[in-house]
């Protein structure tokens, strides 16, 4: 049976409009699912042997903000100090703490690394920078994962570890040094490299205690970003650079399915402002995968590298949250041995 004239001349317009609207709409959507990974269902997690403990958390960010205020890498007393205290809090532990001293300037800088879990050729790696901008207390950026790094220490000393776990605290995150290769991270990623180690996930927790609940208190870098993602801040943010969004989709789902704080993320290239912000820069570069963990610093807390960072802002609950999501991360991807982990299969 043939199709009436009348009818098809009808159906040709709409078909045309089909095809233009299927030639807009699927490069959109896949740019959507590609950059901010939709659709993950959350990994439930095994019950942890521990949880984060929000009072240790905020007595650890008190005491770097306060007793350290402006711990920033030209005041090096300061910055020494803080660095000798987050050491004796990860020696109270019972864990060995390495110093990665570097030089610049002249001036001796040091990262703290604990080593967790066997030794693998693939490390995953868990930072935060102790260093300040300027002379600021610098309570969320970054006491906040200093914290948050000293207390999954605690989590993951309690967990089986299948790989190499390094967990480090970095100086020189900050300006003056952000962005060159003074920066602790880039001293850290480029002796692993050339240990010819490969890290397959590095997380940075780079300000990961400051949450609103406050309509609007959620800045987005374009306002388009709003169709996807939440204008208050009430949630913790994955981000990452595009490629590594399958990587981001599987951390993602680890932290959704540890508790029930939101996480969204975003995998975008690094020209979208705050993508490169921190620390897994550097791993990167090193053609690593490196995300970074965060409250979103200036595009939520007004007081971000400003004298008003203290300590009594923060949300030590949710930040507790965080680490706790941060650790089945770990936990998950650590928990999954490949067959190149073990040079005895090769």
């Amino acid at each position: 049976m043939s199709t009436p004239a009348w009818w098809q001349r009808r159906l040709r317009p709409s078909v045309a409009m089909l095809i233009v609207a299927a030639w807009i709409l699927l490069p959109t959507a896949w740019i959507w699912f590609s950059v901010s990974q939709p659709l993950v269902l959350p990994r439930p997690a095994a019950e942890p042997r521990t949880r984060a403990d929000a009072m240790r958390l905020q007595e650890d960010v008190r005491v770097l903000s306060t007793r350290f205020d402006g711990r920033s890498a030209l005041n090096m007393p300061v910055l020494e100090g803080a660095a000798t205290y987050v050491e004796s809090r990860l020696a109270a532990l019972g864990l060995p703490v390495e110093s990665q001293r570097f030089t610049v300037h002249g001036r001796s800088y040091r990262n703290l690394i604990v080593r967790l879990g066997p030794d693998t050729p693939q490390v995953l790696v868990v930072g935060a920078h102790y260093d300040v901008f300027g002379p600021n207390p610098g309570a969320d950026d970054n006491a906040s994962g200093v914290a948050g790094l000293i207390e999954l220490a605690r989590l993951l000393q309690r967990q089986p570890l299948d790989r190499r776990v390094e967990l480090v605290a970095y100086a020189n995150e900050e300006p003056p040094y952000f962005r060159t290769p003074h920066m602790g991270s880039a001293v850290h990623a480029a002796a692993v490299r050339a240990a010819g180690k490969q890290v397959p996930l590095m997380l940075s927790l780079e300000c990961i205690g400051y949450f609103s609940d406050a309509p609007g208190s959620q800045q987005l870098p374009a306002r388009l970003m709003a169709a996807a993602y939440p204008t208050t801040g009430h949630f913790i943010a994955l981000v990452g650079f595009y490629r590594d969004g399958p990587a981001a989709r599987a951390v993602k789902a680890a932290m959704m399915g540890a508790t029930d704080l939101p996480v969204h993320s975003i995998n975008a290239p690094g020209f979208v402002v705050g993508i490169d912000f921190s620390d897994h820069l550097n791993y990167a570069q090193e053609g690593f995968v490196g995300m970074m963990v965060t409250d979103t610093a200036f595009l939520r807390n007004t007081a971000y590298h400003t004298r008003g960072d203290t300590w009594d802002r923060l949300d030590y609950a949710r930040m507790a949250k965080v680490v706790d999501a941060v650790a089945a991360a770990v936990t998950a991807a650590a928990g999954e041995p490949r067959r190149d982990d073990h040079p005895s299969s090769k």
